[in-house]
């Protein structure tokens, strides 16, 4: 595969620290396999706007054969020439060829992007030499690991944070309700610029409102060692029928990319329809 370059040091207004040289199309790599949510559908749904819209090169990892098996995701070569790794997994258990070429593009430097499950992307079993991953892989790399959530019957209304307004990630985002419960991340771990908060309606927690409050961050930037990290917990299968999620998403990217945001953010509109699947019962596939 012939890589592309462009011979200009960028160095991040956002940040504070360098990127290397901007590939002129760069390679997106998805790594899907979440057991709830359908990342096997709605990750393929914006690889497509990537590539039509944004004359982005994109690469998806499945788990196979379906999406529920823990132990084989296949493409993970793909990350070899990969420029940003866009992650949303749960509970994974890879053998370790596969494990190290996550492993390895996550200690390369380049960006990273994470949706929802991807706190606890990996379990592994009790005494395993990898079981620290189980909660130092989310912990580390994106800045939580699983906490709780405030009930799958739940949803939220997500909001901009007002000091983050002008945050190019924000670009063309507008305050939007999410299907996605959520999540309980606070505190986090390191230093983090908070994008967006969600807040519950419906809650199951509510007698637990003083350990789990019914508002929490739902987007961040930090930094992984030398990385770009962009997070999000949202990733229900019906936010994606939102052009704000789907913007929130490609602006992310770009951002991680260290490349410009329009000033009305990126393009997200779909490729064709998009009808959001239903989630798969988790008493029914675990």
């Amino acid at each position: 595969m012939k890589t592309f370059a462009v011979a200009l040091l960028v160095v991040a207004a956002i940040g504070g620290w360098a990127q290397g040289p901007q590939p002129a199309r760069p390679h997106v790599v998805f790594v899907t396999g979440d057991d709830e949510y359908r990342s096997e559908i709605t990750m393929p749904m914006m690889a497509a706007i990537l590539e039509k819209s944004h004359g982005m090169r994109t690469s998806i990892a499945y788990a196979r054969p379906k999406p529920q098996t823990k132990d084989n995701i296949e493409g993970l070569d793909a990350l070899g020439s990969a420029d940003v790794l866009v992650m949303f997994a749960r509970y994974r258990a890879l053998p370790d060829d596969q494990l190290q070429r996550i492993l390895a593009f996550v200690d390369s430097g380049k960006p990273i992007v994470g949706l929802r499950t991807s706190t606890h992307a990996f379990m592994y079993p009790a005494g395993h030499a990898r079981q620290a991953l189980n909660d130092g892989f989310g912990y580390d790399v994106f800045g939580q690991k699983w906490i709780t959530h405030h009930g799958s019957q739940s949803s939220t209304d997500v909001t901009i944070r007002p000091a983050a307004a002008n945050h190019p990630i924000l670009r063309g985002v507008a305050p939007f309700h999410a299907r996605s419960w959520l999540y309980h991340v606070e505190p986090l771990n390191g230093d983090a610029t908070l994008l967006l908060d969600g807040t519950t309606v419906n809650s199951n927690k509510t007698a637990e409102a003083a350990k789990y409050p019914a508002t929490q961050p739902v987007a961040w930037t930090r930094q992984y060692k030398t990385s770009r990290v962009f997070f999000t917990t949202l990733g229900h299968p019906d936010d994606f029928a939102q052009e704000s999620m789907r913007r929130l998403l490609i602006n992310g990217i770009y951002w991680a990319l260290g490349r410009e945001i329009p000033q009305g953010g990126a393009d997200a509109a779909t490729i064709g329809a998009y009808d959001a699947p239903p989630t798969f019962d988790l008493s029914k596939v675990m």
